[in-house]
Formats: structure tokens, C-alpha cells, sequence
């Protein structure tokens, strides 16, 4: 872990960083990150500035996710039910997202990060799209930690793309390959990825809200009531600490 000189010494995040088994940080952390208009409501700010906000989470919690050994850290940013919202607010949140990218995607290129999206981001808006393509081909050749960024995304809406594409190519090569569930993943948004060790939603609600539904099997889910824009390092620290004090059994029954 290379946080040690990156938290200030005789810190809560100090603390919390000797217990944690430098040996079982999960692999890959999946965060729902919730709570940036009740965050705002209750400063009676509009909404979008619980978004803007929520910003300076995001950049804390990659760097402390790729100083801790983190090797994924998805990001659900935008769902495809968010297009629901009034357009005011869905237009502001594009051009965060146009913005953040923008202005840290040199950081991420030093700190050896690799971007990706994920989700059906052909269908966002062309300059939005532009910036996601950029961002990926500057960060492809990094081998640091993946930040994934869900966008567009629904879990439903993975599962239907998958099947679509997994059959299209059964059908070409004459329905050979017997499906199966390493099949199945092969044709994920998330090929190639572990699969969520850690599942945190921010906010408090007791919903996966139609996020990763196939990746997520066996992740350990954390909740906290901490909105997204008052989530820093040392909640991130805390939900690894709980994780690493549970028993993953896998459906297994524990040898004693």
C-alpha cells in the first residue's frame, strides 16, 4: 500500500490504515455512489450542486483506491434510467463529466490509471462520447489500477446486450460452443474483469438499483448513510476493514 505517506500520521485514516491486511485488499471495489441531491437539499442547494460536489469524492476516492493496490475500481455514474431527471440536470452532469475528464485525465496518465466506460455509450452525446474515447486511447497502454465508468449503463440493458451479441456470434460459427457461464461473461461490458469483491453503496439505501446484476453474485455488499459528496478516504478505509472481517464462503460450508 502506498498510502502510508499520503495520510496525515495520528489520523483517524492513519489508524484505520495499520489494521487493514495490506494482503486482502479486495481486488475489485464497485461503488454506487448515491446521496448528491439529498446532500444538496439539505444545504437547500439545487441539486446539480450536489453533483458538483460529489466531484472531489470521485478524485479522493481513485487515488486512495490505486495507493491501496485496488486493481478495478468501478464507478456508476450514470444509469440509463437517469434520463428520467429534468434536463437541466441530466445536461449538467454531461458536462461535469466532459469537464472532469478534461481537466484530470493527466493525473490519471501519472498516476499509470487506465480509464474505461462502460455501458451503451455510443448512444451519449457526441462530444461526451468523443471525450470517453480520448480519455480510453491516452490511458490504454497505463498498467495501473482500471477505473471503470459506468455510463449509460443499466444491468438489464448489459444482460440484454450480451445474450444479443453471445448469439449472434453462436449463429455465425454454427451454434458450436455450448453456452455456459465463462461464455456468458466473455460477452459482458466487463470481459476480461474480475468480477466486484466489494460493493459499496453510498447513501444508505438497501437497493443494488439494476447495477453489475450478473458481476455481483458474490460481491460482499457495504452500505453506508454517508451521501456521496461526504464520502472520502476514510470511509473507503472503513468498508475495506469490514470486508476483510467477513467470511467469504461462496455458498460453501466452512471447514471447521
Amino acid at each position: 500500500m502506498d498510502l502510508a505517506g499520503f495520510v496525515e500520521p495520528g489520523s483517524q485514516e492513519a489508524g484505520l490504515l495499520k489494521l487493514i491486511d495490506a494482503n486482502r485488499v479486495p481486488k475489485h471495489i464497485a461503488i454506487i455512489m448515491d446521496g448528491n441531491g439529498r446532500w444538496a437539499g439539505m444545504r437547500k442547494l439545487p441539486r446539480v450542486a450536489g453533483h458538483r460536489a460529489g466531484i472531489e469524492s470521485v478524485r479522493d476516492i481513485i487515488e486512495s483506491a490505486a495507493r491501496l493496490g485496488v486493481d478495478v475500481l468501478t464507478l456508476y455514474a450514470f444509469s440509463i434510467e437517469n434520463w428520467k431527471r429534468p434536463k437541466r440536470e441530466v445536461n449538467t452532469l454531461m458536462t461535469l463529466l466532459k469537464e472532469y475528464i478534461q481537466r484530470e485525465l493527466n493525473n490519471v496518465k501519472k498516476n499509470n490509471i487506465r480509464f474505461q466506460a462502460i455501458g451503451r455509450i455510443q448512444e451519449l452525446e457526441k462530444s461526451v462520447y468523443r471525450e470517453l474515447q480520448h480519455a480510453t486511447d491516452e490511458t490504454k497502454e497505463n498498467t495501473g489500477m482500471l477505473l471503470n465508468v459506468a455510463l449509460n449503463y443499466s444491468g438489464r440493458a448489459e444482460l440484454v446486450d450480451t445474450f444479443n451479441r453471445m448469439f449472434l456470434e453462436l449463429k455465425q460459427n454454427g451454434h458450436r460452443t455450448p453456452i455456459d457461464e465463462d461464455v456468458i461473461s466473455r460477452f459482458l461490458y466487463t470481459s476480461g474483469i474480475p468480477d466486484p469483491d466489494l460493493l459499496i453503496r453510498t447513501s444508505g439505501e438497501m437497493r443494488i438499483s439494476n447495477f453489475l446484476l450478473w458481476q455481483i453474485a458474490y460481491s460482499e455488499i457495504y452500505i453506508t448513510s454517508t451521501f456521496w459528496p461526504d464520502f472520502r478516504r476514510r470511509h473507503l478505509l472503513e468498508a475495506i476493514l469490514e470486508y476483510q472481517q467477513r467470511d467469504r464462503r461462496y455458498g460453501a460450508i466452512k471447514k471447521q
